[in-house]
């Protein structure tokens, strides 16, 4: 039987988890008006699945005022039926961010359209923080791939371009790119290299979670010096 919006929504309530509803309430809903079922991303992977790839479903989901509704959106949209469009539209209400590491990164739907480099691109040098924030995220997505024109001289490129403005960036964004450089780092014996020397150049970044002690800034030093992974690139 096909799922609808109401079928879905009813879905999350079913699936509503009320220490992460307070937790929204109290952290959450302070910039946008959005409504949520408190359901952590894990469970709303599962319920995505459930679900299925329905792309407009999720054009649909993605109007709902409901926080965890337009997450199922981006987990569930048809990536080859995405368009440019849509990825424009869709950044402009991220509402404050909330929604920015689904959309670009966490296995993101966006990171699989044929367009997603080309986009990311274009997003790096945008003047707006929103879409340079999400193009880092894409990187790091893309990092896993091997999406035509991201050799390893671009990503070489990338690495000197983050060591060189990352302290100069907008708080989120110098987040996302402390990930890009972790995905970076991850594909071969030499770009392991190049992100560790930035890394270690860089030294500590600046990102202020407030008072949730449960977050803090990805320790990219401790991915790229792990054993599996010189174990994997033979370093």
């Amino acid at each position: 039987m096909a799922m609808t919006k109401t079928k879905v929504l009813a879905l999350l309530k079913e699936n509503q988890n009320e220490r992460g509803i307070a937790h929204w309430k109290k952290r959450g809903q302070k910039n946008t008006k959005l409504k949520s079922f408190g359901i952590g991303l894990t469970q709303l992977r599962k319920l995505a699945k459930q679900i299925g790839r329905d792309h407009k479903l999720a054009r649909q989901l993605w109007k709902s005022d409901v926080y965890d509704a337009k997450v199922i959106g981006l987990l569930i949209d048809d990536p080859k039926q995405l368009t440019r469009e849509q990825a424009e539209q869709q950044v402009e209400s991220l509402h404050g961010g909330y929604l920015s590491h689904v959309f670009s990164s966490c296995d993101a739907t966006l990171a699989k359209a044929p367009f997603a480099f080309e986009l990311a691109r274009e997003w790096m040098d945008s003047k707006d923080a929103m879409r340079r924030r999400c193009a880092y995220g894409l990187l790091y997505e893309l990092s896993k791939k091997n999406p035509k024109g991201m050799d390893d001289d671009y990503l070489s490129e990338r690495i000197a371009h983050i060591r060189a403005v990352i302290h100069d960036e907008q708080m989120w964004v110098r987040e996302a790119m402390l990930g890009a450089l972790v995905g970076i780092g991850k594909r071969n014996k030499k770009l392991n290299k190049s992100a560790i020397r930035a890394v270690k150049d860089i030294g500590p970044v600046d990102i202020d979670y407030g008072n949730d002690n449960s977050c803090e800034p990805v320790d990219v030093l401790k991915h790229l010096t792990s054993g599996y992974l010189k174990k994997k690139l033979g370093t």
